[in-house]
């Protein structure tokens, strides 16, 4: 039996000045947090016959990675909403994470976009090194990448991933697989208990299962990746800490990883790859990080990738306001370079 995650609770609070605001942000939360629960519980009856598969790339050619330099994996895709579309539903189609999803397209209501509006399927990303055999997971990204050798090569796989809440944050540092289950049943920990009393002591498997059909535990005994009976997670930050996978995508993974395999979580939202002789930067969320500190990681990162030709503060600085989570090139020729990094 394996419990799903870790007993951690922090109190938080956003104070308000004003009364008004208050009830304003209060009822925009409800709004929302209703309008996504009905969303969420339409999937099933929307789709019945669809199971998200997400992981990227697609073809083997595009998995290779040729040399020990993070390079740039996948590319990005656009679509056009079709009327009722929205974004929490095209994330789950498209097996993107939401999160990553809204991300990439900040100008487009997420809840009730336009029929015809043009958007980005974030399918392209930058591999975080080590570019060993394992696992890594990004938090600030909301993704796992699997590295693995097959014929002398090392291929990678990147799965959309939800992780721990506020409060309950999946915890960085380095762990290996302990164990594996398939149709594990559910322990729920005292903290979980403590707010759904209802539950009973053991949830077998099975629908209610919130580990989905497969278990990896991890060395943190109450730390793993699972799946999900709730898919419309994956890609939020919406777990009791533990790492929930698209249902198709943990039954791939977990048939792909073998006791003693080391994992890696991480939280960097900066990345910086090659791709064709250049740069790339890719970020996301930058919330609590300085700007000039993140400049100083981007040139510090850049020495350790190497690269040839020289980097575009401009585009650097673009790409960091930005931060939608889109691979962007940010070098340019030295012979027609114009700007030169800080010292």
């Amino acid at each position: 039996m394996f419990s799903s995650c870790k007993d951690r609770t922090a109190p938080f609070s956003r104070p308000c000045e004003r009364q008004s605001s208050l009830q304003q942000r209060i009822l925009s939360y409800v709004f929302k947090s209703t309008l996504f629960l009905l969303v969420s519980m339409s999937l099933p009856a929307l789709f019945p016959t669809m199971e998200a598969r997400a992981w990227q790339p697609r073809l083997m050619e595009e998995a290779r990675l040729e040399d020990k330099k993070p390079t740039v994996v996948g590319s990005n895709r656009e679509y056009i909403l079709g009327k009722g579309e929205n974004l929490v539903h095209l994330a789950y189609r498209s097996g993107v994470g939401y999160t990553n999803m809204v991300r990439a397209n900040p100008e487009i209501d997420p809840w009730m976009p336009s029929a015809g509006q043009r958007i980005t399927l974030p399918t392209a990303a930058i591999i975080p090194l080590p570019l060993e055999p394992g696992i890594t997971i990004n938090l600030a990204e909301l993704r796992l990448y699997l590295i693995w050798e097959q014929d002398g090569q090392k291929y990678v796989r990147i799965y959309p991933i939800g992780i721990g809440r506020e409060g309950r944050d999946t915890p960085p540092g380095t762990y290996q697989v302990a164990n594996r289950a398939e149709n594990p049943s559910w322990t729920p920990p005292p903290s979980i208990r403590a707010e759904m009393p209802e539950l009973p002591p053991v949830v077998p498997p099975g629908g209610d299962n919130p580990l989905g059909s497969h278990w990896i535990g991890l060395s943190d005994y109450n730390l793993g990746i699972h799946g999900t009976n709730k898919p419309h997670g994956v890609g939020r930050r919406i777990s009791s800490g533990c790492i929930r996978l698209y249902p198709r995508d943990i039954e791939d993974l977990y048939h792909r990883v073998t006791v003693g395999l080391p994992v890696r979580i991480i939280n960097d939202p900066i990345k910086l790859g090659i791709k064709d002789g250049h740069l790339y930067l890719e970020v996301h969320s930058l919330e609590g990080l300085e700007k000039e500190a993140a400049l100083r990681r981007v040139w510090d990162q850049a020495e350790t990738v190497g690269v040839d030709q020289a980097i575009d503060r401009g585009a650097v600085q673009e790409t960091l306001r930005r931060a939608n989570g889109l691979p962007a090139r940010v070098s340019v020729a030295r012979e027609i370079a114009d700007t030169k990094a800080p010292r």
